[in-house]
């Protein structure tokens, strides 16, 4: 036999083995003899590594059937004949955790297109149904994040949290779509939301026009009783960026002296006066709600595109996603992603477009936010020019 002729035969295995498994990929089933109902694809990912579980599920095994066992215990969601909780579960936090087609996750858990969506909406209603219990007004105490820092510790004492708008990319009919456009011309929901320096939510609010500044949905917030603020004792506050009002309650930065943490490098990088001082430590203890948003869309990528959803949908998985977060941060303290963000800071950059709505403040409320403000600035100038602490 000749070069040529092993050549051939070659050829000819290659194309009959290239042939046979087309044929396979056209005309078989799906096996689920080895994934019956999806039972296969979580054992897998129950028993097996836990960076599997981390991956599929987004969070640690013990966090994943703590909730199960939450929605269990508390009738928001019952085991079926063909699906048990643990599975239903699965199936929600695969899609909001990985953006995935409902065709994707038909072929992973072995389940019609219909039983996917139906599992997907029973599971977002019963996890929005704990919001109550897993969004709660914070401490009255000073935050243990302020009280062990200095730079921060007396003259944030009073603060217990911190306030900004979150853009969540959304999909809407065209006839809504100028309202929904934001300032870089993305289609968007404006969320707002409020956090914990433990980076814990404590309030969100979503499904606002993208075209909406931040200021106008607090002051919609705060002056509808049926969206349950927490209230906000006398003498304590929120910090908030330049987009709102220094008012009573929340504290902005002062205007007009530059703010942004970047601003502070290289030659720039020691304060010239009290404010901006203050603006420097004001700007890395309100970095805590950028962080608590890093975490959030690194964890839920769904949240990073415009799910083909309907946008009561969309907002409802906001909702959702912040309070999966909050378990997870109250059950898994080790968590990879938060322990990958703690102690480290989430860039952002001035959005000049975004002022507050003067109008909607009174006289009163901008005097007590200003006097409490100077003081706060005057007391730790004072004390960096004298005992040069850290800044």
């Amino acid at each position: 036999m000749d070069e040529f002729d092993l050549e051939l035969d070659e050829m000819e295995l290659v194309a009959a083995a290239a042939g046979y498994y087309y044929y396979n990929s056209m005309t078989r089933q799906p096996c689920r003899s080895l994934s019956p109902r999806g039972s296969g694809f979580m054992t897998e990912v129950l028993n097996g590594h836990d960076d599997v579980c981390r991956e599929m599920f987004r969070m640690d095994k013990h966090v994943f059937r703590k909730l199960c066992d939450t929605l269990r215990q508390r009738g928001m969601l019952r085991d079926t004949s063909g699906v048990v909780i643990e599975e239903q579960l699965a199936i929600f936090l695969n899609i909001i955790g990985h953006n995935e087609r409902n065709r994707v996750i038909q072929e992973r858990f072995q389940h019609s297109g219909e039983t996917i969506s139906r599992h997907f909406n029973n599971v977002l209603k019963a996890i929005k149904s704990l919001s109550r219990e897993f969004l709660q007004p914070p401490p009255l105490s000073t935050p243990p994040e302020i009280m062990r820092n200095n730079r921060f510790y007396p003259y944030f004492k009073d603060c217990i949290g911190v306030i900004d708008g979150m853009h969540i990319p959304a999909h809407v009919p065209a006839k809504d779509q100028s309202r929904f456009r934001n300032r870089k011309g993305i289609l968007s929901q404006n969320v707002l939301a409020a956090c914990t320096f433990d980076l814990q939510f404590i309030f969100v609010y979503p499904g606002w026009e993208g075209s909406v500044a931040d200021s106008r949905v607090l002051k919609a917030v705060l002056d509808d009783p049926d969206q349950n603020f927490p209230n906000i004792p006398e003498g304590k506050y929120y910090l908030v960026d330049s987009g709102y009002s220094n008012i009573e309650g929340f504290i902005s930065p002062f205007q007009g002296v530059r703010y942004h943490l970047h601003e502070y490098g290289g030659a720039n990088q020691l304060p010239r006066n009290a404010k901006e001082l203050f603006n420097h430590r004001h700007a890395f203890l309100r970095n805590a709600i950028q962080r608590s948003f890093d975490v959030l869309k690194t964890r839920f990528p769904i949240l990073k595109v415009a799910p083909q959803y309907a946008f009561h949908i969309q907002r409802d998985i906001v909702i959702a996603a912040c309070v999966i977060h909050n378990h997870i941060r109250r059950e898994e303290r080790n968590d990879w992603l938060f322990t990958g963000i703690e102690g480290g800071i989430v860039e952002e950059f001035p959005d000049y477009d975004d002022q507050p709505d003067m109008q909607s403040t009174s006289s009163i409320q901008e005097q007590i936010a200003s006097s409490l403000r100077d003081l706060i600035a005057a007391a730790m100038w004072s004390d960096f020019i004298n005992k040069w602490n850290e800044w």
